[in-house]
């Protein structure tokens, strides 16, 4: 076997190599994509949830403020 046909043999190992390498990429970057989506979501929903929660708390505070001050009022 010549050098020439060992470098196209070799040639085409390495197209072969590269096909598959552009395939798997595709289908981390079509993962990465979908993961991004979902870590959009969970913060978008984090975000409702927390909101709520800090209403509660500000509500809290502003019924416990007022309570302290009718006590004083009424001392």
């Amino acid at each position: 076997m010549s050098k020439v046909e060992e470098l196209e043999k070799e040639i085409e190992k390495l197209d072969k190599l590269i096909e598959r390498a552009k395939k798997e990429n595709a289908a981390l970057k079509d993962e990465v994509d979908s993961l991004w989506a979902m870590m959009d979501e969970i913060t978008k929903s984090d975000i409702e949830n927390f909101s709520h929660i800090l209403e509660e708390i500000r509500a809290d505070v502003i019924t416990k403020t007022l309570m302290v001050t009718k006590k004083k009022a009424d001392c």
